[in-house]
This record gives C-alpha cells, sequence and structure tokens, in this order.
C-alpha cells in the first residue's frame, strides 16, 4: 500500500507541475503587437529603434522584460526621461501592460533599443525581434524598417547613443 500511495503522490505532483507551467506560460498569447517597424538609420549609425503598439488581449496584466535580435548585438528596453529639461534615454528592466490595456512603444518614449546593428537596415529589410514576458513566454514578430524623414534629435534616435548612461 506504501508504494501504491507514493506513486500516486508522484503522478499528482507531476500533474500538478505540469498543469501550473501550463497555465503560467500563456502571457505572449495575450499579447498582440500593431504596427511595428524598426527606423532607418544612416550605416554608421551606433543604433536605431524598434516602435510598435503592444495591446493585452487579456484579463491580467502581463510584462515585456526582455527583447531579443539577431539584427543587433544589444537589445534593450527603453524609455525616455526628462533630466533638467534634456530628454535622456534609459533603459527599463520591463514594459507593463494592464488587461486590456495597452503600451504605444515610439520615438521620444518607450522603444526596443536596438544597439550595435549586426548588418545595414535599410528600408524595406525584415527585423525579427523576439519579445520575452515575465512567465518566460516569448512573441516573435517582424518588423518592417521604415525611413522617416523630419525627425528632431529630441525625437529620434540619431543623437545620444554613444554616450547614455543607464541609471
Amino acid at each position: 500500500m506504501t508504494i501504491y500511495l507514493r506513486h500516486a503522490t508522484f503522478a499528482l505532483a507531476g500533474l500538478l507541475l505540469a498543469s501550473s507551467f501550463s497555465v503560467m506560460a500563456n502571457q505572449a498569447a495575450q499579447l498582440e503587437i500593431d504596427d511595428p517597424y524598426v527606423r532607418e538609420m544612416p550605416p554608421m549609425a551606433p543604433a536605431t529603434g524598434a516602435f510598435m503598439t503592444l495591446i493585452n488581449t487579456g484579463d491580467e496584466a502581463i510584462a515585456v522584460v526582455r527583447a531579443q535580435s539577431d539584427a543587433a548585438n544589444t537589445v534593450e528596453l527603453h524609455t525616455h526621461i526628462n533630466d533638467g529639461g534634456v530628454m535622456r534615454m534609459r533603459e527599463i528592466p520591463e514594459i507593463a501592460i494592464d488587461p486590456m490595456g495597452q503600451a504605444e512603444l515610439k520615438p521620444g518614449g518607450l522603444h526596443v533599443m536596438l544597439i550595435g546593428p549586426t548588418r545595414a537596415l535599410t528600408e524595406g529589410d525584415l527585423v525579427d525581434i523576439t519579445l520575452v514576458m515575465a512567465d518566460g513566454s516569448e512573441k516573435t514578430l517582424q518588423a518592417p524598417v521604415r525611413k522617416i524623414m523630419g525627425m528632431g534629435m529630441g525625437q529620434g534616435h540619431q543623437g545620444g547613443h554613444g554616450m547614455h548612461r543607464h541609471h
């Protein structure tokens, strides 16, 4: 009887563990992505940004905690802050999205920073980006490279990347 009870206990524990993983790893399934794009930069630019709208279609908050792309040596989540009247970029630990809410990643605000491009990113190219959620689930998207004209230094990604500090 003890062997039967031990096997039943292990089987139940395994079943509970397996079901908890399937319940937990669903943040990516709740995430929809609208209008993703990467800003085209001059060939020698040290960095560029990826922009999009992240839409949480679920009834629980989700958080993007990391981004990955083979198009850059380093990929970070960033925002802009006003530091004594000067807009500065800062790495952030996550982008939180409320239930049924959205987060707009746009120039001058939240964005995915692609630092050290591994290849020239020209208009029309597609860049694969994987967003990693707090629960470990992932959502991969393709963002076309767009030429964006008429953006000032404070709104775009041309100035300040080589010397920005993270706090």
